[in-house]
């Protein structure tokens, strides 16, 4: 349950070209009391500005603007380091659209029409450092060349280290895996780094979908 008190509110960015999906994400977020929307974007270039300036914990992104869209967006906020967690909020449904955005670093994606609750729930989840990977994605995963990581490469990670990328791929934090595997939450976080540098991989969402692709999941 939202605590609210001894938290600090999630800061969440909006970015959409549509205003009226603006108003209405903002709507259904302000009723929340542990998520505060600090800003608001037009287009991808506009997101990473706000992003520069207002630091987010998460950004919610559109895919399809003018200009700068939701992809080149994802890359621009990845160069620039922004440790903001992206979900994509689309109203596309073919997984075509939805997995490069994945493979550029978004963190999960819900779509237009989502439940009011189950949009903060996305939020709030990918803040905890889950990775939103719906279970129909996987039969697409398998038909893309990404990761583009060997399939051997899963050989040279440790028994632990498999137990470890298993958990991401299941959507769960460090916390939850340090739990789960009577670790502390350092040690995990040595192993997904780990895992990270042995598969070239450059983010858990991007281990999460090899994970999915070689059969580790």
């Amino acid at each position: 349950m939202p605590d609210g008190t001894s938290k600090q509110p999630i800061r969440v960015l909006l970015v959409d070209d549509h205003q009226v999906v603006r108003r209405g994400l903002r709507t259904f977020l302000e009723v929340q009391e542990d998520i505060e929307v600090v800003g608001e974007a037009a287009d991808g270039a506009e997101g990473v500005d706000k992003a520069r300036q207002l630091a987010p914990d998460v950004v919610l992104m559109d895919l399809k603007m003018p200009g700068v869209d939701g992809i080149e967006a994802l890359r621009l906020l990845k160069e620039e380091g922004s440790e903001a967690r992206v979900l994509i909020v689309t109203s596309f449904t073919e997984h075509r659209t939805v997995v490069p955005a994945l493979r550029a670093g978004a963190a999960g994606y819900v779509y237009k029409d989502v439940d009011p609750e189950a949009l903060a729930g996305a939020i709030r989840s990918v803040h905890a450092g889950h990775v939103l990977l719906q279970p129909e994605l996987a039969g697409a995963l398998l038909a893309e060349d990404s990761p583009r990581a060997p399939q051997g490469r899963g050989g040279t990670l440790t028994e632990r280290e498999r137990e470890v990328l298993g958990h991401i791929a299941d959507g769960r934090s460090n916390r939850e895996i340090a739990r789960s595997l009577s670790l502390s939450e350092k040690t995990v976080k040595t192993h997904v780094s780990n895992i990270l540098m042995k598969l070239d991989l450059a983010d858990r969402t991007q281990a999460a979908l090899w994970a999915v692709r070689n059969g580790e999941a």
